[in-house]
C-alpha cells in the first residue's frame, strides 16, 4: 500500500517507536539480537559498514563538501529510500523531504550527523533506532531493522 508521498515520509520517519517500552506490552529486541541479520544484510549488499557505538551500522559513500554537519538542532533536506532487510522498499522520497533532525529516528539523529551537505550514506539501524517493538503498521514490522540510503541536499 503507498501513501501519499507527503504523508508518508511523516509517518515512517518522525520520531515514535524509537526503543522506548511500550504500553502495549510489546518487548522490544536487543541491537545485540538484530545484529546478526544487519550483518547478513551488509555482506549481501557488499556494504562496508563501520559500526557506531549504539549499534548502528554504516557506510559513507561520500562524506559532502559543506563546511557543517548537521547536529540534532539543525534542519535536513534529504533524498533516501528505505528497506526492510528483506529487500523490500518500504519509501523512498519523490521530492527532498525537510525536517529537524530532532524531529526523526535515532538512527537518523546518529547517522546524518556524520556526513556533510552533498553527502550520502547507507545506515543499517536495529529497531531500537527506528520504530522498535511497534513498527509502523502496515509498512513496518514491529522489531524490525530497516536500512536506509540517504542524500544529504541540505543543512541549516
Amino acid at each position: 500500500m503507498k501513501l501519499s508521498y507527503l504523508v508518508l515520509p511523516l509517518l515512517l520517519i518522525l520520531n515514535y517507536g524509537c526503543g522506548k517500552t511500550e504500553p502495549s506490552g510489546c518487548q522490544p529486541a536487543s541491537v545485540e539480537s538484530e545484529k546478526p541479520a544487519m550483518v547478513t544484510y551488509c555482506n549481501a549488499k557488499n556494504i562496508t559498514y563501520q559500526e557506531h557505538t549504539s549499534g548502528l551500522l554504516y557506510q559513507i559513500m561520500d562524506a559532502g563538501t559543506g563546511t557543517v554537519a548537521p547536529n540534532t538542532t539543525s534542519t535536513v533536506t534529504v533524498q533516501y529510500v528505505g528497506k526492510l532487510l528483506n529487500g523490500s522498499t518500504f519509501d523512498s522520497s519523490v521530492t527532498p523531504f525537510t525536517s529537524s533532525l530532532s524531529q526523526l529516528i535515532d538512527g537518523w539523529k546518529i547517522g546524518i550527523p556524520l556526513i556533510k551537505k552533498g553527502g550520502k550514506i547507507k545506515l543499517i539501524i536495529p529497531s531500537a533506532l527506528g520504530y522498535s517493538c511497534t513498527g509502523a503498521p502496515p509498512i513496518i514490522p514491529g522489531n524490525s531493522p530497516l536500512f536506509f540510503e540517504v542524500s544529504l541536499v541540505d543543512v541549516k
